[in-house]
């Protein structure tokens, strides 16, 4: 499976340079030319690991590795710098990005710096096959629940990806845009959600999670859903 590379960059000339070289190679590239959009792709996106300019438009690199960090401490994260920045840098590092790259820099440097980072980096749960839940067993590669009493349950490709996702996210409450955005691949702009509320229904229903007290899917007023692990 190819990863993905979300490259946030707002020198266009050098952005495309990086875009062209990482597809030539293999990978699949989302790209951001200024920090306001970055920051939106960066905690909404599902990317294996981000090129980050910190010298940016709008939200500045720095602020969008705050966010990262809070949101998503595995992420891997390579900053790009210019020479004259190594305070940022020194900084970046501190904030916790993997590694760096200095302007100007050659494909086969940001290419070997992209597979080290990667080579290193705990294994995502986007792979998984399967999960723990308190009634079973939800077996993604499969598309079914497996229950304890030997019963089992289909669910569709839409539900699978919507558990997969809560699941990659553990502990955190992810926001109904962020599932309209990651799992449905649409803009939650001005777009009601109530969709995503009647898919949490059904795929509890499907878990055997208790809509009243759910030990499973669990509701964050005023936030989102949250995964909430297989504790009994």
């Amino acid at each position: 499976m190819s990863k993905t590379i979300l490259t946030v960059e707002d020198d266009s000339a050098i952005r495309r340079g990086i875009v062209d070289a990482l597809s030539f190679n293999g990978y699949k590239v989302l790209e951001a030319g200024n920090g306001n959009l970055g920051l939106e792709m960066a905690v909404r996106q599902v990317y294996d690991l981000m090129l980050l300019d910190l010298v940016l438009p709008g939200k500045g690199g720095l602020e969008i590795l705050r966010t990262v960090r809070e949101t998503r401490p595995t992420q891997p994260v390579i900053i790009l710098t210019a020479r004259g920045e190594e305070s940022d840098r020194v900084e970046g590092l501190r904030m916790g990005a993997d590694d760096y790259v200095v302007k100007p820099f050659s494909v086969k440097e940001l290419l070997a710096r992209v597979e080290a980072v990667l080579r290193r980096s705990p294994e995502r749960p986007t792979d998984l096959d399967q999960v723990s839940i308190p009634s079973g067993i939800a077996d993604f590669s499969r598309r079914e629940l497996r229950f304890k009493d030997g019963s089992r349950c289909e669910l569709s490709e839409r539900e699978i990806e919507l558990l997969r996702y809560l699941v990659n996210n553990p502990g955190r409450a992810v926001a109904r845009e962020d599932l309209l955005a990651n799992v449905w691949r649409i803009s939650p702009d001005g777009l009601p959600t109530r969709t995503i509320d009647m898919h949490v229904v059904r795929l509890r229903e499907k878990l055997r999670d208790d809509p009243g007290q759910p030990k499973v899917l669990l509701t964050v007023r005023g936030k989102g859903y949250m995964f909430a692990g297989n504790d009994e």
